[in-house]
């Protein structure tokens, strides 16, 4: 091998490491996000077989939607005793996704089958169907602002509340990088976006007039704490709900049997 031939190779290769390192990972967060982590107030048991795409809590009752043909639905329970109120199955054609309620319409997207569902919140009964492009996976909704969609990349599409039209784009960076694999999302009171990031144990927390990342939460502490047996089966972090006038969320995974209840500490 010629020494030219090598030092072609060598940089080959440094050219694929650098692009392997790069293509799914976060960018780490700008000096001006703050780290944090979880701090666990309380446990609350979560059915294992749901493989959760959505959780919301709205008007004292908790919603979440899951994923899969043939096992996808909406479960609305009470906030306090867990008891399940309701429940909704989705056609088996259906992959289930995100779920958010915006007022007098609650709203269930799918996967790659471009369909978004209204459904009347109180009784999870569909009112009508819309069509969009691209693929959904979270939903939230800021009031007044608009309905806020991922799609499994680094943007954010804000969409009318009422006829589901997307109104704008935003991207999610973070130390002047995209932010890639953006999935359930979450719109608190005080305006921010939080989203899990697929295939990690990261949640962002978005600015969503600028995309930019002002905080970075560190939730593997809830993986650690499960049993052998408790992670056996169990995918990914994904789930994220504000509890309404407080500061506290409930989070959880697919096929988590733990539902938790936390604070978001200072890591340092």
């Amino acid at each position: 091998m010629s020494a030219s031939f090598r030092v072609l190779l060598g940089l080959l290769v440094w050219a694929a490491l650098l692009a392997g390192c790069t293509s799914s990972t976060p960018a780490a967060t700008d000096s001006s996000a703050t780290d944090l982590s979880v701090s666990v107030v309380r446990t609350l048991p979560h059915d294992r077989t749901a493989f959760t795409q959505g959780l919301e809590v709205s008007d004292g009752r908790l919603y979440e939607s899951t994923g899969r043909n043939g096992s996808s639905y909406i479960t609305v329970s009470d906030l306090v005793t867990g008891a399940e109120l309701r429940r909704m199955d989705l056609s088996a054609d259906y992959f289930g996704e995100g779920f958010t309620v915006a007022g007098d319409t609650a709203w269930q997207i799918t996967w790659q089958d471009g369909v978004a569902i209204a459904r009347d919140p109180q009784t999870l009964e569909e009112l009508r169907r819309v069509e969009y492009d691209g693929e959904g996976w979270g939903l939230c909704d800021i009031p007044d602002t608009g309905l806020v969609m991922s799609d499994g990349s680094s943007t954010l599409t804000f969409r009318d509340p009422v006829t589901f039209e997307e109104t704008s784009t935003v991207e999610v960076t973070s130390g002047g990088q995209p932010v890639a694999n953006l999935n359930e999302l979450e719109c608190t009171e005080d305006g921010s976006v939080y989203a899990n990031v697929w295939r990690t144990f990261d949640i962002v927390r978005i600015d969503p007039s600028t995309g930019a990342v002002t905080a970075m939460i560190d939730a593997r502490p809830l993986w650690d704490a499960m049993t052998a047996d408790e992670r056996a089966g169990a995918d990914v972090l994904n789930g994220i709900a504000q509890i309404p006038g407080t500061d506290r969320f409930l989070l959880t995974g697919k096929l988590w049997p733990t539902m938790y209840e936390v604070e978001f500490t200072d890591s340092k």
